[in-house]
């Protein structure tokens, strides 16, 4: 009985890695066709097309890729792990500074955030994020005015991102460029579960094919960690005539509900 106990617990943590990553994996985003992606069909079209010049001009003086999305729903998620992967999955900002932002808003769960690029962190820091959520977004949303508060949020955004912080708070220190997402911690801490099983039936009962599990999870172990180092694993691609510019995030920024 004892000699089971360790098995089971093992058996156990991997259903439920298994069951979280499978979660994650079933994710889906709306395609990144432009600088803003109204899935959730909540921005009027004047509100649209000032957006898209803004965000427009904004990349064209800077570098910097600021995109707006609503989603109908987050899937079952929380808003911080499901923008950070959408982020992601966008590939927002440039590949060399990590320079993007997503603003994403979810209507019917009341939900918004603002994720920023490893690049940005410094800039666009958390306490910042949550002062334009707090005082710019979330009053206008409990107004009912989602156009307006996402426009509002924009605005203070963008003057951030300019160098324009009269009455901020003092910047952040920047965090660094080698965290993982959350998919990333739970598939390593799968894998080593499984090296560790795999070793321990290979060592109780010199099977081959254990050991050969064993040797498998190891160099999956091995690359992943060569992929944490050079600032984690991306999905996605281009989507249309927009794409983003190769960036990630590692879940600087803030969220809100109203």
């Amino acid at each position: 009985m004892l000699k089971s106990s360790p098995l089971r617990l093992a058996a156990a943590t991997l259903l439920v890695l298994a069951l979280s990553m499978a979660a994650l994996a079933g994710l889906t985003f709306p395609p990144l066709t432009g600088r803003v992606v109204d899935a959730a069909h909540v921005i009027n079209a004047t509100t649209m097309t000032r957006l898209d010049s803004q965000l427009q001009a904004l990349e064209s003086k800077s570098s910097i890729q600021l995109v707006v999305a609503t989603v109908p729903s987050l899937q079952g998620q929380d808003i911080d792990t499901f923008a950070n992967e959408m982020f992601r999955a966008w590939k927002l900002g440039q590949k060399t500074t990590n320079n993007g932002v997503l603003l994403l808003v979810v209507p019917k769960e009341h939900q918004v955030r603002i994720e920023v690029g490893y690049g940005l962190e410094g800039t666009l820091t958390d306490v910042l994020s949550n002062i334009i959520i707090t005082h710019a977004i979330v009053p206008r949303f409990k107004q009912g005015d989602l156009s307006g508060g996402i426009s509002s949020g924009v605005d203070d955004i963008i003057a951030v991102l300019s160098g324009d912080k009269t009455n901020w708070v003092a910047r952040q220190p920047v965090r660094p460029d080698n965290r993982s997402s959350p998919v990333n911690l739970l598939v390593f801490g799968f894998l080593l579960l499984l090296f560790m099983f795999m070793n321990w039936r290979a060592q109780v009962s010199g099977g081959r094919r254990a050991s050969m599990g064993a040797s498998f999870a190891g160099g999956m172990i091995g690359g992943m960690l060569g992929g944490m180092e050079r600032g984690g694993f991306s999905s996605g691609g281009d989507f249309g005539s927009f794409s983003g510019g190769g960036g990630s995030s590692g879940g600087g920024g803030a969220s809100g509900s109203w």
